[in-house]
């Protein structure tokens, strides 16, 4: 592994604006956990990152987007919730000249890109930063899935990034790994767990490039219709495998019985410095 190359992480990002509204809760929830693995996360790279690009499974455009506003607004893509967290602000700045990089790199790799100097923050996106940087001291670059969905496209964008691991900025994948909003209770924790060990071991007991082709066929997993009817919070972690290359995946977060009885994951690719 090079000096100074930054680790690469997938999250399951939790839903809506949990941070904002986790002592609804009461202590000892699952978003207790959560909250330690992304605070863990942001210790782990704390005095290296000079920006975070974080794929939002939030976001889909014909072609990869990139944010490249200077102080992005905020999107509160959610429904449902209390009326203070359609005033929640996480004031990080962007950076335009990164964006500009990022889309040279997805060109050069081959990968169609434009900047979007509009798109605000998302909560697939807030919701990972306040956690880690509840001060919004890091500059955020926000990236989309793209909507065709297709999990090579994503793997490649990856590999094309990748350079900016060793330029400072963390790669963050954030979707989650089990998204099936209509099946919940306990009839969605046999599914998710069958789906989720499949990810776990294809992630971290697998060579890299059994992982890509694994990855390309995701579809073909268990259960894995019934743990993403759509890939749009899959795609994320389609990125951060390919940008990640060769090295290493660990499971650095895990929970048998998330939302309602869902078994859902986090990983990171490489080892912090």
């Amino acid at each position: 592994m090079m000096s100074g190359r930054l680790p690469v992480y997938f999250v399951s990002h939790g839903g809506g604006p949990w941070p904002w509204i986790k002592h609804k809760f009461g202590s000892g929830t699952t978003f207790d956990a959560l909250e330690a693995s992304l605070q863990f996360m942001a210790s782990e790279v704390s005095g290296s990152a000079k920006a975070i690009l974080m794929v939002t499974g939030h976001w889909e455009a014909p072609d990869f987007s990139i944010s490249s506003a200077l102080q992005p607004g905020m999107l509160y893509d959610y429904r449902g919730f209390p009326p203070e967290t359609y005033e929640i602000q996480y004031p990080a700045p962007g950076s335009p000249a990164l964006a500009v990089r990022a889309q040279q790199l997805l060109l050069d790799g081959g990968v169609p890109s434009q900047l979007d100097d509009v798109r605000g923050y998302d909560h697939g996106t807030y919701t990972v930063m306040y956690p880690m940087f509840p001060s919004a001291n890091v500059p955020v670059l926000q990236v989309s899935v793209r909507l065709d969905l297709d999990p090579l496209a994503h793997l490649k964008a990856g590999r094309a990034l990748a350079p900016l691991r060793d330029e400072g900025v963390v790669i963050i994948g954030s979707g989650l790994s089990f998204h099936n909003l209509g099946l919940r209770g306990p009839d969605a924790k046999a599914p998710s767990a069958e789906f989720d060990a499949w990810l776990n071991n294809t992630l971290t007991a697998q060579s890299s490039q059994e992982r890509w082709k694994l990855l390309t066929e995701w579809d073909q997993a268990p259960s894995a219709r019934l743990a993403h009817p759509r890939a749009d919070h899959l795609l994320p972690l389609m990125v951060a495998t390919g940008a990640a290359g060769d090295d290493v995946a660990e499971c650095i977060y895990h929970e048998d019985d998330f939302f309602d009885h869902w078994t859902v994951s986090s990983f990171r690719f490489g080892h912090a410095h």
